[in-house]
């Protein structure tokens, strides 16, 4: 950031439901997600406030703040990760190659050949296309799709 110019004022940590909903390790019930969501709000609003009183949260901008972020999370989460893959899996039986996914994806990873989505090996898992076919016949990172997370669900 600093090499552009910008100057870091404030932080603030907001817990938020993920997006992946084919693999069932860390999934949370609507109502749970809900209440994160409501919680968020809450949150935003109050630090909207103290940043316009010249108060900014300043959560996760420390030293120790990054290494809990570290050790907490980035290196517990990398072992379970490495057998990840960016490879999305498109069912035969349930593509009917709508086109839906090729206009949300940012990549461009996406195409219809012969009436069935294909990628094109460029995901960068941001989830969109999977918690939007309305087929529900693409996965990434699971074999089966268990919920489609979109924040209109939460809401």
């Amino acid at each position: 950031m600093k090499k552009y110019g910008a100057e870091i004022v404030g932080g603030l940590h907001l817990k938020m439901p993920d997006c992946i909903g084919d693999e069932k390790l860390l999934k949370k019930t609507k109502e749970e997600n809900r209440i994160l969501v409501k919680q968020a709000e809450e949150k935003i609003k109050k630090a909207a406030q103290a940043f316009k009183s010249g108060q900014a949260p300043r959560e996760g901008l420390s030293f120790l703040s990054h290494m809990a972020g570290l050790f907490g999370q980035r290196l517990w989460f990398s072992h379970k990760t490495k057998h990840y893959s960016d490879k999305l899996k498109i069912s035969s039986e349930k593509c009917v190659g709508c086109g839906v996914c090729i206009k949300l994806c940012p990549m461009g990873n996406l195409s219809v050949e012969n009436q069935m989505a294909v990628h094109h090996n460029r995901c960068t898992m941001c989830y969109r296309c999977i918690c939007h076919c309305p087929h529900q016949a693409i996965t990434l990172l699971g074999d089966t799709l268990h919920e489609q997370c979109r924040i209109e669900n939460y809401l």
